[in-house]
């Protein structure tokens, strides 16, 4: 595993009122206001593996999925 901050606040990706364990996905932001600010990205059922990308692509992916432009992976999973 990479070496972490170790004051990382990991914020869960659930439904509000979600009981139970998951799995979710979790993510924390790393030191920093820019756009290469670190962003940390980890599943709870595996809290080693974590995924790092920057601020700017996190932002991006976020308007994204906002805008419906993931929507059609959703689709095909049902």
């Amino acid at each position: 595993m990479p070496d972490l901050p170790s004051n990382l606040t990991w914020t869960r990706a659930a439904p509000l009122k979600t009981a139970g364990p998951g799995p979710w996905i979790e993510i924390a932001f790393g030191e920093g206001d820019g756009d290469d600010a670190p962003v940390y990205l980890r599943e709870t059922t595996a809290p080693d593996t974590v995924v790092t990308t920057n601020r700017r692509k996190w932002d991006a992916f976020v308007r994204g999925a906002r805008a419906g432009e993931f929507d059609h992976f959703a689709n095909e999973a049902q």
